[in-house]
């Protein structure tokens, strides 16, 4: 997937976004015995946007913050803070 179509994909708004066109991340079988790569592509494959998906008839939608803080550092720093 080029950088420009991942993009267009994060840009999804899940305000119009139809939730048939969506797939549900309950039915994506991660393949372990696959090297990492093939994984991830086996991933893109099924899911086909993995910015905006299903979750039991959900609409999710991720993004990531533009840090160079690991997603570790963010929870040890969140469960601190409690």
């Amino acid at each position: 997937m080029s950088s420009t179509y991942l993009e267009k994909l994060e840009d999804v708004d899940i305000q119009s976004v139809h939730k048939s066109s969506l797939t549900d991340i309950k039915n994506v079988k991660i393949d372990t015995s696959l090297e990492r790569s093939e994984r991830v592509s086996d991933f893109l494959a099924q899911i086909g946007n993995p910015y905006c998906f299903l979750c039991d008839e959900v609409i999710v939608k991720i993004c990531f913050s533009d840090t160079e803080d690991t997603l570790e550092e963010k929870l040890n720093e969140y469960f601190l803070s409690l």
